[in-house]
């Protein structure tokens, strides 16, 4: 039963991890980031490393998304594609 688990916890990492590498947009880079740790955070818990996936969930998910999206509206484009 844990693997169907495993496998639907990593399809999203995967499915995260493609699309923010194709989104053109800053914004829903940041965000699919956000949501590729958490998806992370929830592989780790459901391996047992229930120590890194609060590390993953508190930096990654957290901390790291925040200040992409902070950054995102800091700056300005110059052109408007």
């Amino acid at each position: 039963m844990y693997w169907l688990i495993d496998l639907i916890v990593l399809t999203f990492v995967i499915f995260c991890a493609i699309a923010a590498i194709s989104v053109k947009d800053l914004l829903g880079t940041a965000i699919l980031f956000g949501a590729y740790s958490f998806m992370m955070c929830l592989l780790w818990a459901v391996m047992g490393a229930v120590d890194v996936a609060f590390t993953e969930a508190s930096v990654g998910a957290g901390v790291s998304t925040v200040f992409f999206v902070a950054a995102v509206f800091r700056t300005s484009r110059r052109t408007k594609d």
